[in-house]
């Protein structure tokens, strides 16, 4: 019975934690794949995200090699309304 409420604690905890910050920046390590080399980049935590995406000015600040898409990636909104932006193609 004391670890549940623990947990049930940590949860509502973390969950007041977001209500203040509202965002939560990391700094996370990336690897490129052509050369192995680890780049330290800041990323937005978005805890509903279905896939990661990286910015296309970061991608040329830090030299990754971009590839065309066979397939464009379509950018839904929250609401499932196409994004206003094109889509991803590299």
């Amino acid at each position: 019975m004391k670890s549940v409420v623990k947990k049930k604690d940590k949860q509502r905890d973390i969950k007041r934690i977001f209500k203040i910050l509202r965002k939560v920046w990391l700094n996370i390590e990336v690897k490129k794949v052509n050369t192995y080399e680890d780049v330290i980049v800041k990323a937005l935590l978005d805890s509903g995200m279905i896939e990661m995406f990286m910015d296309r000015k970061m991608a040329v600040k830090h030299e990754f090699r971009l590839q065309k898409l066979e397939r464009p990636v379509i950018v839904k909104n929250i609401n499932r309304t196409n994004n206003s932006r094109r889509a991803i193609i590299y």
